[in-house]
């Protein structure tokens, strides 16, 4: 057999080998708070799809031979379609042993893991996730608000504040969100909290109860603006409070001054 019989025999097992793709969460900006494996795989792998709110110290971690590819998004500017995004991770996968899909915080909350999990498993790319904290649970930690606490909340619930225009139906039941837990996280809701804080007052809460809004959670610039459902919305407009920002409320965001 010569080399290019040879060559024509291997080739198309060759052409139906595939890399695999690991979705991996960079946790919520901290680089501290990256976990050991994504870190490792950060260090060994050959092409990176990142997203905006992945820090640097984090980008710093990646191999520097790798190929980096910014596929960030935030409200109004996004770098590439989620389509494409998929696509592209499709394309690398095929050329490539390790593909990073690095997203900012933890790949599922919020974050379209489960959405490019199932487009690759479709497109025969095995897939891995790798866990990484979410910015609803580090970012009130850091700013010294427990998401529980038995003598303030035994409960609490993590929610979107920005949904999809074309997402499935029904949309958010604020009121039921209001009556479900006694500390409510909401992701992604500064632009929309002038439309959420009404529904959940009319719900039941009181405009009295206490509100933090934690900005770029876990980094050295973190801030905060405290306030109450009768006055957070006024308090936004007049600080000019910018996203990103995670919101908590309920009676628990009085612990910081315990």
């Amino acid at each position: 057999m010569t080399n290019t019989d040879l060559q024509e025999v291997i080739q198309p097992a060759l052409d139906r080998i595939l890399g695999k793709v690991y979705l991996v969460g960079a946790g919520p900006g901290d680089a501290g708070l990256m976990t050991l494996k994504g870190k490792t795989l950060l260090e060994t792998c050959d092409v990176v799809l990142y997203d905006a709110l992945v820090s640097d110290e984090i980008l710093a971690m990646i191999n520097p031979i790798a190929e980096k590819i910014h596929a960030g998004k935030r409200r109004g500017n996004h770098s590439l379609l989620q389509e494409e995004t998929t696509q592209l991770l499709i394309e690398k996968a095929q050329k490539h042993a390790i593909v990073v899909r690095l997203k900012g915080g933890d790949p599922f909350i919020f974050g379209r893991g489960g959405e490019e999990m199932a487009d690759l498993r479709s497109a025969g790319i095995a897939v891995e996730v790798v866990p990484g904290i979410t910015s609803g649970i580090a970012a009130p930690a850091y700013a010294g608000i427990p998401l529980t606490h038995r003598d303030f909340s035994s409960s609490v619930i993590f929610v979107t504040g920005h949904e999809s225009a074309g997402k499935y139906r029904p949309q958010i039941n604020w009121t039921a969100i209001a009556q479900a837990a006694e500390t409510i996280v909401v992701y992604m809701g500064l632009h929309n909290l002038g439309e959420i804080v009404p529904q959940v007052i009319a719900a039941g809460l009181s405009e009295s109860t206490p509100v933090a809004l934690i900005r770029q959670g876990t980094r050295a610039d973190q801030s905060e603006l405290i306030g109450c459902l009768g006055n957070i919305v006024k308090l936004v407009q007049e600080s000019n409070f910018a996203p990103p920002a995670i919101a908590v409320i309920g009676n628990i965001v009085n612990f910081r001054d315990v």
